[in-house]
């Protein structure tokens, strides 16, 4: 069994603290930072500090690519699709296979029936955008064919007319498709 952090069982408020402080300090000087623990009642190791500090950078850092892996995608692509809940989803359930196979995971600390209703909650929702992306498009496409048959009704200039913006339409549905 793996042992337990003694960062972990600190009060949420005190660990609330340490975390702002490991940010604030830049993940560093823990000598001080045991220092300023004790005056707070926990008596930590400076060693202690640095494991627990080189794991919270760790997960910082990857947050940090995860958000700049978002922003990347939504000023890559517009949400005309939902492209944007696709890419969130998609790097939900990477981080949270992540978790699964992160070997110094403490199975205590770690709640598996969070993570599996995530995963699950994840795939319909996948499922859900899906079907509906497969719904829209259906629609529009119905949609084309029912403008193009009324503009095909019409004689003279107003068919051109229509049947110059109706290609300019399919262009623009084909090219969002």
């Amino acid at each position: 069994m793996v042992k337990r952090s003694k960062v972990d069982t600190l009060p949420q408020e005190l660990k609330n603290w340490l975390d702002a402080e490991l940010v604030t300090r830049g993940f560093a000087d823990y000598v001080q930072l045991a220092a300023d623990l004790q005056k707070r009642g926990a008596a930590l190791s400076k060693s202690s500090l640095h494991r627990y500090g080189s794991k919270f950078e760790e997960r910082m850092a990857q947050l940090k690519v995860s958000t700049e892996q978002a922003r990347a995608v939504v000023a890559a692509s517009p949400d005309d699709e939902g492209a944007m809940n696709e890419a969130l989803i998609r790097l939900t359930q990477d981080k949270l296979f992540g978790v699964l196979v992160d070997l110094d995971v403490d199975p205590e600390s770690v709640n598996i029936t969070k993570i599996t209703k995530s995963i699950a909650d994840l795939a319909r929702s996948s499922i859900t955008q899906k079907k509906w992306q497969i719904e829209v498009r259906t629609k529009a496409a119905e949609r084309l064919k029912a403008v193009e048959q009324e503009a095909k009704a019409l004689t003279g200039a107003s068919r051109d007319v229509a049947m110059e913006m109706l290609n300019k339409v399919r262009a623009v549905y084909e090219g969002a498709m």
